[in-house]
C-alpha cells in the first residue's frame, strides 16, 4: 500500500490537524475515570476490576506501538489511523455490547484488547509524517499532535459525564453512551484519514532543510545501539516521576494538608486534577517547542534536573504551603507531558527520519513499564506508611526520594546520549517515502 502523496501546492498545516483528530479521540483514554463509578454500581465491580479494561488498554498501547510501528513505517499514515479508528471504535462497540447484555468480559476485550491497539497505532500514526513535513521544527509539529493525547480528558471527561447523567448510570445507560463514543469518533477520525498526506520530496518547504538530513538508522539497527536504551531509560524515569503523581493527585493533595487549618476539599482537589492536566497539555506543546530552540538534551536536563528539585522542594516544604505544593506539581507534569512530546525529535536527531515511526513505536515500551511502576511505588509505599501508623505527607516522602533517584538516573542517561556511531548508518534509504515523485503521479 502506498501512502496518499501530497499534490503540488498542498499546505504542510493541514496535518497537525489530521494528527490532532486522531489524538484527540484516543486521548479519551484519560477519561475513563468518569465510567468506573457506573460500571462497579450496575454490575458489581471491585475498584480493581473496573480499573482493568484501562490497564489492558494501557499495555495493549505500548504493544501494538512497539510491534505495530514498522507496518506504520511502511503503509504509511493513512492506513495507519484507519486501522486506529477501526480497533478504537470498534473497541467502544463490543463495550457497548458487553455494558448491554452485562457481560463485563466484553467491555475488557473490547475497551481493553481492541480499544488498546486502536490508542498504540493511533498515537504513533502521525509521528513520522509530521516530522517529515516540519524538518525545521520537528519538536513543535509532534507537540502538536501530542498535546492532543493528553488532552482528550478534557473534552472527554465532562461529555462522558453528561450522557451518564442523560442516560442513566445503568448498564442501559453506559451501553448508550459507550455507542454514541465509537459512533462519534469514527466520524472524527475519519477527519484525519482524509486529511493527511506525505510530503512529495525531500525538501517539502523551500529553504527548510532535507528530511535526510543527518544520519539515517533503520529500526533494527537503532535496538542495537545503547543511544536508544539511554532514551529508553530517559524516557521511563520521567515518565515514572509524573505519572506517580498523576494517579494519585487528588487523595494526595488531601493526604498532605489534612491535618492543616485549611484540609483540601473534594472539590478542590479535583480541580487540582484539572490544573495538573492544563499542564500537561500545556508542556507538550510548550516544552517541545522550546527543544527546536535549545536542543534536545538541554530540554531534557531541564525535565530531569529540574523536576527532582520539584519532588525535593515538595518533600521538604510542600505541606507547609499550597501555592508550592500546587506550582511545583505543575511544574512536574508539564515535564511529564513535555517528555513524550520532545522524544520523537529527539529520535529524528539521532537516527534520521527513516523509519523513526516504528523506532519510536519500540520505544513507548518504557511508557508500559513506567504506567505500572509509578503508580506501584506510590500507592505500595503510601499503604505500607498508613499501616505503620504514619499519616499526611509522611505517606509520600520515602516515595518521593525514590522519585529524586530515578530523575538522576534518567539524567545521567540523558548526559551519555552520542551520536549513533557510523557502522549503524544506512547509505540510502530504500523504503522511505519522501521521494515519492517516482512512485506516483502528480494527481495522488
Amino acid at each position: 500500500m502506498s501512502p496518499p502523496v501530497a499534490p503540488a501546492g498542498w499546505s504542510r498545516w493541514l496535518v497537525p490537524p489530521a494528527a490532532l483528530s486522531v489524538h484527540l479521540s484516543i486521548g479519551q483514554a484519560y477519561a475513563w475515570s468518569v465510567f468506573k463509578p457506573p460500571l462497579e454500581s450496575s454490575l458489581g465491580l471491585s475498584g480493581t476490576e473496573s480499573a482493568l479494561p484501562f490497564q489492558l488498554a494501557i499495555v495493549m498501547l505500548g504493544l501494538s506501538a512497539a510491534f505495530g510501528g514498522t507496518l506504520v513505517e511502511r503503509n504509511g499514515p493513512r492506513w495507519a489511523m484507519t486501522v486506529a479508528l477501526v480497533c478504537f471504535s470498534s473497541g467502544f462497540l463490543i463495550s457497548a455490547l458487553g455494558a448491554a447484555t452485562e457481560q463485563y468480559w466484553l467491555i475488557v476485550l473490547g475497551y481493553g484488547f481492541v480499544g488498546g491497539i486502536g490508542l498504540g497505532i493511533g498515537y504513533i500514526s502521525p509521528v513520522s509524517t509530521l516530522i517529515k513535513w516540519f524538518p525545521d521544527r520537528p519538536g513543535m509539529a509532534t507537540g502538536i499532535a501530542i498535546m492532543g493525547f493528553g488532552g482528550g480528558a478534557l473534552i472527554a471527561s465532562p461529555w462522558s459525564t453528561q450522557m451518564l447523567a442523560s442516560f442513566g448510570a445503568g448498564s442501559s445507560g453506559i451501553a448508550l453512551a459507550f455507542l454514541v463514543h465509537g459512533l462519534s469518533y469514527a466520524v472524527f477520525m475519519s477527519l484525519g484519514v482524509l486529511l493527511v498526506r506525505v510530503p512529495r520530496g525531500e525538501r517539502p518547504v523551500e529553504g527548510a532543510p532535507s528530511v535526510l538530513q543527518g544520519p539515517q538508522v533503520s529500526a533494527g539497527s537503532a535496538i542495537r545501539t545503547p543511544q536508544f536504551w539511554l532514551l529508553w531509560v530517559v524516557l521511563c524515569t520521567n515518565v515514572t516521576a509524573g505519572i506517580g503523581i498523576l494517579e494519585k493527585a487528588a487523595p494526595m493533595i488531601q493526604d498532605f494538608f489534612k491535618d492543616s487549618s485549611t484540609p483540601v476539599s473534594v472539590s478542590a482537589s479535583a480541580g487540582f486534577v484539572a490544573l495538573l492536566s492544563a499542564a500537561n497539555m500545556a508542556g507538550r506543546i510548550g516544552w517541545s517547542s522550546t527543544s527546536d530552540l535549545i536542543g534536545r538534551k538541554n530540554i531534557y536536563r531541564v525535565y530531569l534536573g529540574t523536576g527532582a528539585a520539584m519532588y525535593a522542594l515538595i518533600a521538604l516544604f510542600g505541606d507547609s504551603s499550597k501555592p508550592l505544593f500546587v506550582l511545583c506539581a505543575m511544574v512536574i507534569l508539564s515535564f511529564y507531558g513535555g517528555g513524550f512530546a520532545t522524544v520523537p525529535a529527539y529520535l529524528k536527531d539521532l537516527f534520521g527520519t527513516y523509519q523513526v515511526g516504528a523506532i519510536h513505536g519500540r520505544l513507548l515500551t518504557a511508557w508500559s513499564l513506567a504506567g505500572v511502576l509509578g503508580p506501584l511505588i506510590v500507592n505500595w509505599i503510601a499503604d505500607h506508611q498508613k499501616g505503620a501508623g504514619k499519616s499526611g505527607s509522611s505517606l509520600y516522602e520515602l516515595s518521593f526520594i525514590i522519585m529524586i533517584g530515578l530523575l538522576v538516573v534518567g539524567f545521567v542517561a540523558n548526559e551519555l546520549v552520542r551520536p549513533v556511531d557510523a557502522r549503524h548508518h544506512i547509505p540510502t534509504p530504500k523504503e522511505e517515502t519522501v521521494d515519492v515523485e517516482r512512485q506516483q503521479p502528480e494527481s495522488a
